[in-house]
């Protein structure tokens, strides 16, 4: 997930009790809930060196425990130069404790969306995605942040009428929203198979269906784009599971598959090709033709464009003309690869 979610978590989790028992296990949960996305400075290298390392060790449960020693000993730099100590002294093995949880609930959030992560790498490379939530969830960065600053507001009510301040407030609001994002899940799950058996068990194509999916709304769960496979074609659909509606088009939402052309079989063989294949669980890849390179003033004679876009990003990012998380390679005459791209970006 973005995030905000994820330090907003990492923070619920500390004052739902784990502050308790040491300082610092509140900083050190809401630090150690994010810092797994430190591997985006991968993307220094490319982009495509970003999507190959993004959610990679960081994001396993081998990794969890490194994050949370390096969050704990990040904490202790702290500690050392800090004038003022804490009135609750740190407990180093319990806040190294609190740190992996919340190292540990990263890939899980992150599991939630469609994106995926690979949580038994090296093990098991596969990439795995429940793909209940959208990468933004507004209803669950609602609950989270009402969580943390309902408790604030109303502090700051009790100094004005002189009350007692209460030590360790708030615990039960952060427990509040913990428990509204888990029943959410629940929600979402039996809507996300709701919607997979509306689809597989309906007649929506002309061929026999060998798989499909379904992908979250970022707003309504009882709304699905979902996406199915046929041995000649992807098509496309939106699933209402109030009413059990499936709306489609045998026109407009088919993606024919595209013969495999030379230049295609020498894209998919190039850095971005095998570094998306892998990870593009609905890849679709097709040869352009003689299109424009960037920085190009015009088409390069007898080269090809072939592109690569994952069916579950079918949509556009504000003021982008591209697809989201597309690549492009292009492929020279005799079939060498000539560039990479993505998200406007070459891949030296």
């Amino acid at each position: 997930m973005e995030p905000v979610t994820h330090f907003l978590t990492g923070a619920c989790l500390g004052r739902s009790g784990f502050n308790r028992k040491t300082a610092y296990a509140t900083l050190a949960m809401t630090l150690a809930a994010e810092a797994a996305d430190l591997d985006v400075l991968w993307g220094l290298r490319g982009p495509v060196a970003g999507l190959q390392h993004h959610r990679g060790w960081t994001h396993t449960l081998v990794g969890a425990p490194v994050v949370a020693l390096a969050t704990v000993g990040f904490v202790w730099a702290l500690h050392r130069i800090r004038r003022k100590k804490p009135v609750i002294p740190p407990l180093w093995g319990w806040l190294f404790f609190c740190a992996l949880i919340a190292a540990l609930s990263h890939i899980l959030l992150d599991y939630t969306v469609n994106y995926g992560v690979r949580p038994f790498f090296p093990f098991d490379p596969r990439w795995h995605a429940w793909s209940i939530v959208f990468i933004v969830d507004p209803w669950i960065l609602l609950a989270l942040t009402l969580a943390l600053v309902i408790p604030g507001i109303l502090g700051l009510a009790d100094r004005e009428i002189g009350a007692r301040k209460k030590p360790f407030r708030g615990r039960g609001w952060a427990i509040a929203g913990l428990a509204f994002m888990v029943l959410w899940w629940g929600l979402r799950n039996a809507e996300h198979g709701h919607a997979l058996e509306l689809v597989r068990t309906g007649n929506y194509t002309r061929e026999p269906l060998i798989r499909a999916a379904a992908e979250p709304h970022i707003l309504d769960p009882f709304r699905w784009r979902a996406i199915l496979e046929t041995e000649d074609y992807f098509q496309t659909a939106e699933v209402h599971t109030i009413g059990d509606q499936v709306e489609t088009d045998d026109y407009a939402d088919v993606i024919y598959k595209t013969p495999v052309t030379p230049a295609v079989e020498a894209a998919k063989q190039s850095y971005l090709g095998r570094v998306y294949l892998d990870w593009g669980k609905w890849a679709v890849v097709e040869d352009l033709g003689m299109v424009r390179a960037p920085g190009a003033d015009a088409p390069q004679p007898g080269w090809h464009t072939v592109e690569f876009q994952d069916l579950r990003f079918g949509y556009q990012p504000m003021g982008s003309t591209e697809p989201t998380l597309g690549g492009w390679v292009y492929v020279g005459p005799q079939n060498e690869i000539e560039g990479m791209y993505m998200q406007g970006r070459e891949q030296k």
